[in-house]
């Protein structure tokens, strides 16, 4: 059996301090949105609990599904480093980039080379964003890793899949197709998931991946949601699993911090994944089991 447990939208607070001429860009309706709404909706004790309640599992692996800071400020990177160390060696986790990891022009590529050896694939450190998708083999499960971040306009958060990318991830998927296939993006590759300055663009080349190549699971952040979906593959749907925030407060509008835990295996029926959500309730008494559903 392999445990696979995915945190996603950590937006690691406290924000550091942040100098004027920082927010002379996009930032500043990103400072704002913190200091207004994001401050007491993401609280770093609900984060840490969560963290160490993963820590106290027998998991094999952690995926991590992006927006790990807030404004891509210097300081921010040093932070998310310290967090990545902390959820455990880069042999046990693969993560992503999402939008907020790339808020302003440059701050990608600074993801990337901070970062690398938690978003790289088996064969070669990631350099760039051209690298991705990225592939990890972990006995026969294969993680896949896609690209959705790109810096937007201010009160966008879009996201993009491109064709280069797609020719990419078909190749991956065909060399992987006997084993069990994770695929990791920031933004939901389904329609009407988010409103239009959110949405993955590019989401229906990314589903006719799918439909001709297949997958077993695909993770994704970005809405802070707790939604199971799914998307046509050759020989069926495909389930499509967001978790919310992982810091989240139990008090907000948006569900509270939560992980999911898939356990897969192969039985003579073929692959078999369980899904069991752990997380907050409302009255925040701790990290407890939410939830328990076979996929």
């Amino acid at each position: 059996m392999f445990r696979l447990a995915h945190i996603s939208d950590v937006h690691l607070g406290p924000l550091p301090p942040v100098k004027f001429h920082q927010l002379a860009s996009k930032r500043i309706t990103g400072y704002l949105n913190w200091k207004l709404n994001r401050k007491g909706a993401l609280a770093s004790n609900y984060l840490k609990d969560i963290i160490s309640d993963i820590q106290s599992k027998p998991i094999d692996h952690i995926a991590v599904t992006g927006d790990l800071m807030n404004l891509s400020l210097p300081d921010e990177y040093v932070m998310v480093d310290s967090l990545l160390k902390q959820l455990g060696n880069p042999e046990y986790v693969t993560a992503n980039c999402g939008n907020h990891d790339a808020y302003v022009p440059g701050a990608l590529q600074r993801s990337i080379d901070n970062w690398a050896p938690y978003l790289s694939g088996d064969d070669k450190i990631i350099s760039s964003a051209q690298d991705y998708p990225i592939l990890r083999k972990r006995g026969n499960i294969a993680i896949i890793a896609c690209n959705s971040a790109e810096a937007t306009l201010p009160f966008f958060a879009t996201g993009y899949f491109r064709r280069a990318q797609a020719k990419r991830l078909e190749a991956i998927l065909e060399q992987t197709k006997d084993m069990y296939r994770i695929i990791m993006i920031h933004h939901p590759p389904f329609a009407n998931a988010t409103p239009w300055y959110k949405r993955l663009i590019g989401q229906s080349r990314f589903r006719e991946v799918i439909l001709k190549h297949g997958a077993d699971l695909i993770l994704h952040g970005h809405t802070h949601l707790d939604t199971k979906t799914s998307i046509v593959g050759p020989k069926g749907n495909v389930p499509v699993i967001c978790v919310p925030a992982a810091g989240n407060a139990p008090s907000g509008h948006k569900p509270a911090g939560r992980y999911n835990l898939f356990s897969i295996e192969m039985n003579k029926n073929g692959w078999s994944t369980k899904l069991e959500e752990f997380g907050f309730s409302k009255h925040a008494d701790g990290v407890n089991l939410l939830g328990s559903h076979e996929l």
